[in-house]
């Protein structure tokens, strides 16, 4: 290119992809998704100067891991927070998807612990995404705990995810991440379990995989000052849209200093057992029941990953048009890293499937939201980077792809 193209929100203005898996360094790291503004700069997914990823140098770290020893880590932290008088002694988020079964029965059956599962509803529910959340605790046994709330705050503030930061999914996370918390210190237990690490996804450093515990950094406040949610100030929440600190209370997260206080520890249970994806769903299935989807997850060819939230479909589709990295992307090189596609087979799915758009949920999402799908695609255009895409003949394409069929390749 004879001029450098500009890089929207801080990324990378040079494109590369992991020579091992399909992902590219356009990927976003975990971060507060309560700091997320309208100027936020991402970190990205680093590839270091042999070609290879970070998400993928996790997984060859765990092939050293003596996972018994870690085991046994796990049963001495367990012992120290087991009740025996009845009570919870532990809190599982989860919406009943394959790794929440995984982890709930694990904990309840496996290692006998009194599990509370907590639940922040998707968005808008998929009917086998609410049978799959009803077999979770029908059939696995579980007492459960779930937040829904108040719709018409949930309605505006994922509006204007989608307007402000075309981040449809931001809702949902926020309660997510958040409730987990603050269900433990209203309930007095001490011990939260996550699923696998984000560094497992190539969403953190290396370095993070470490340590066992979640940092308090995505999950606590130390004040309301430069908090957002879907891009605008809790002052602007206030004083333009007409909601109290009430109305947005389950959207926060618990105070710092109040969570340190209570002794509550948040653990992941990847970092004790061993998680691969495709094995939590054979287990989910086999325990549960859980149910895939009749049909292929529209921008991937899978059919049993994140599918209880209609707009789930829309975030992975949004993700392409801001990074260039669609749903068929983060399968392939999940896949790849565990050794059940080669990297081959994941550019071939990548090049079929990646941005595809999710039409079977498009209308319901928007429909939700009070907003039509031209005004969506429009709204897109205004999100694509200059330095991943190009119009060409009309078509919008992108520069660089996996497979080298870019504009610019």
């Amino acid at each position: 290119m004879s001029k450098k193209l500009e890089a929207y929100y801080g990324l990378p203005s040079e494109v590369k992809f992991c020579k091992q898996c399909v992902m590219s360094n356009q990927r976003p790291r975990s971060y507060p998704e309560f700091r997320h503004t309208t100027d936020r700069k991402c970190p990205t997914l680093p590839i270091d100067d042999d070609g290879v990823c970070h998400g993928c140098k996790v997984y060859v770290n765990k092939d050293l891991i003596a996972w018994e020893e870690r085991e046994k880590l796990l049963l001495q932290l367990l012992d120290k927070y087991r009740r025996n008088d009845g009570y919870y002694d532990c809190v599982v988020p989860g919406s009943g998807g394959k790794d929440s079964v995984f982890a709930a029965w694990l904990l309840k059956y496996k290692y006998g612990m009194h599990p509370l599962t907590v639940t922040w509803p998707p968005t808008v529910y998929t009917s086998y995404g609410y049978q799959n959340y009803l077999r979770w605790i029908d059939e696995g046994g579980f007492d459960n705990l779930t937040i829904r709330p108040n719709g018409r705050v949930h309605r505006l503030l994922t509006r204007l995810s989608i307007e402000n930061l075309l981040h449809p999914f931001q809702s949902f996370i926020l309660g997510q991440k958040n409730l987990a918390a603050q269900v433990a210190m209203k309930y007095g237990i001490k011990l939260i379990f996550f699923g696998e690490h984000e560094a497992e996804v190539g969403g953190n450093d290396i370095a993070d995989t470490f340590s066992p515990l979640r940092d308090k950094a995505f999950f606590t406040k130390e004040d309301l000052e430069g908090l957002y949610l879907g891009g605008v100030s809790l002052k602007e929440l206030q004083e333009r849209h007409g909601l109290s600190l009430a109305d947005l209370y389950q959207y926060l997260p618990p105070d710092y200093s109040e969570l340190e206080a209570s002794g509550i520890q948040c653990h992941y249970l990847g970092y004790y057992v061993r998680w691969i994806p495709q094995e939590a769903y054979y287990f989910a299935v086999e325990k549960t029941g859980f149910q895939a989807r009749p049909f292929r997850t529209e921008g991937t060819y899978s059919k049993y990953s994140s599918i209880d939230d209609k707009i789930d479909d829309l975030h992975y589709y949004t993700t392409y048009i801001k990074f260039g990295i669609g749903r068929a992307t983060d399968d392939a090189s999940q896949e790849i890293r565990n050794k059940h596609l080669t990297r081959e087979e994941g550019v071939a799915l990548v090049k079929q499937y990646d941005g595809e758009v999710p039409h079977r949920y498009l209308k319901d999402c928007l429909d939700y939201v009070g907003l039509s799908v031209d005004w969506f695609f429009d709204h897109c255009d205004k999100f694509r980077s200059p330095h991943l895409w190009a119009k060409v003949d009309g078509e919008w394409r992108l520069r660089h792809t996996v497979w080298g069929g870019g504009v610019d390749d």
